[in-house]
């Protein structure tokens, strides 16, 4: 997703025994995980239909194959933050890089879709943890404020770079390696973080609250929830209500506990409720329409999976550039504009998208998608700042790993129901999949009108 990574996670408030030996080696090291996790977001969609050829598993299975990863890594993402305190950076990023290897390598190896879907499970989990180790890293590495923010820059532009490339690499790795290259390419990129990372000394742990009953309950109610999207049928149903009853149990518990994983109270502030909603509405539309046009480029018009990749480069291509306006936009009118016009130039491209078909040019349809991706470009480090700028400095990282895990399991759920409608035909399912995601801006749209009475600091 387009600056996901420009969060600040939980988990950076770590205290260090010395700065880092090697201040370059350390930005690095954390440049190459974090750009890691991103790259896997969005190198698997155009691999998707040689994985099913190979695999078999259906429409269902392929959703799991993406979903099994976002899921793991936005519902832990919760606890992660607090883990990485009381591991220590340094540690957690090991644990969790070389966990990521490991997954990576299963994941090549899978004999079967099952299999896989495990590998991917574990892969997200991993994911989970060196997002946020990976900016604590940054941090301990860059004790003066004006070099830190420099490093910060650095790292939130490798994440989108690799986001950018991310549906080109995975499709000429498909292309020349086979599907299986998209994963065996994170060994040696995860070896060499580690090797970057011997030069970085012990962060020191600190004490860090974790709520594992509610963290356990965001799991259950999260897999349930999508389970009962993809699969459907009675099955669905009974996973329907297993959601709802831990989602009722998990706001039990978030309201009791004194160090919960998701504060309720959070919600009461106007700003907070645009953030998530804009951000839910925006991971949606980028990674559902990602998910979409990867299958209607190769199944309905055929293409290759490299040619599939490099279609999406008009459009992944000019997000780092549009996440730089749009700091500029908002440091010059403040968050209310470039969030409104984000917003708005999204729903109208994929307004337009509706009128792609499977004799529409693929270099029209490639085009079409610039507009939306464009506009959550716009938004989304927007509505960061916001969700930021609404809490007390020592909330931020909790604040920000809401927002976070928000975004990340909305895209996962406007997958799992983007693949469940294309399945009686693709390209009714298609076109009534856009039209769900531009109807998840209207009360984005609303909040964001209101937002301009909310006092907030200009980014």
């Amino acid at each position: 997703m387009p600056t996901e990574q420009t969060l600040m996670p939980p988990g950076l408030s770590g205290r260090t025994r010395q700065p880092s030996t090697s201040p370059a080696l350390t930005l690095a090291a954390a440049v190459l995980g974090s750009g890691l996790i991103t790259l896997d977001a969005t190198i698997v969609n155009v691999a998707l239909p040689a994985i099913g050829s190979s695999l078999g598993g259906g429409m269902s299975g392929l959703q799991w194959v993406v979903d099994a990863y976002t899921l793991a890594f936005a519902a832990l993402m919760l606890s992660t933050g607090a883990f990485a305190d009381r591991a220590g950076a340094s540690r957690a990023y090991a644990v969790g890089v070389a966990l990521f290897t490991l997954a990576s390598a299963a994941c090549g190896l899978a004999p079967t879709l099952p299999v896989l879907i495990g590998a991917r499970v574990v892969q997200g989990a991993a994911a989970a943890v060196v997002l946020p180790a990976s900016l604590a890293l940054v941090r301990q590495a860059h004790p003066d404020p004006a070099r830190r923010g420099r490093a910060v820059a650095t790292w939130a532009a490798g994440s989108s770079t690799a986001l950018a490339l991310g549906p080109v690499a995975g499709g000429a790795l498909t292309t020349s390696w086979g599907w299986r290259g998209i994963f065996f390419v994170n060994l040696p990129l995860g070896l060499a973080a580690l090797v970057l990372l011997v030069r970085t000394p012990r962060s020191e742990r600190r004490p860090a609250p974790l709520d594992l009953p509610g963290q356990a309950t965001a799991v259950l109610a999260l897999t349930a929830l999508t389970f009962a999207v993809i699969e459907g049928g009675t099955t669905g149903l009974a996973a329907g209500a297993v959601a709802v009853a831990a989602t009722a149990v998990f706001v039990r518990i978030e309201a009791r506990r004194p160090h919960p994983v998701v504060p309720l109270g959070l919600f009461r502030d106007r700003a907070v409720r645009v953030a998530v909603a804009a951000g839910v509405a925006c991971s949606v539309a980028f990674y559902g329409t990602i998910f979409l046009f990867s299958l209607f480029f190769q199944q309905l018009q055929g293409r290759s999976a490299l040619a599939a990749g490099l279609l999406f480069l008009p459009m992944t291509g000019l997000i780092p550039v549009t996440n730089v306006m749009a700091g500029k936009l908002a440091g010059r009118h403040g968050p209310r504009l470039p969030l409104l016009l984000g917003q708005a130039l999204t729903v109208a491209g994929l307004l337009a998208l509706l009128a792609v078909g499977t004799r529409t040019p693929a270099v029209v349809a490639a085009v079409l998608l610039v507009p939306p991706a464009v506009g959550v470009a716009l938004a989304i480090p927007t509505l960061t700042a916001v969700m930021l700028d609404a809490v007390p400095p020592e909330r931020a990282g909790l604040a920000a790993g809401v927002l976070n895990a928000a975004r990340q399991v909305s895209g996962g759920l406007g997958i799992a129901v983007f693949g469940a409608l294309v399945t009686g035909g693709f390209t009714t399912g298609m076109r009534t999949s856009l039209l769900l995601g531009a109807a998840l801006f209207v009360p984005a749209l609303a909040l964001s009108f209101r937002l301009a009475d909310h006092p907030a600091r200009r980014p």
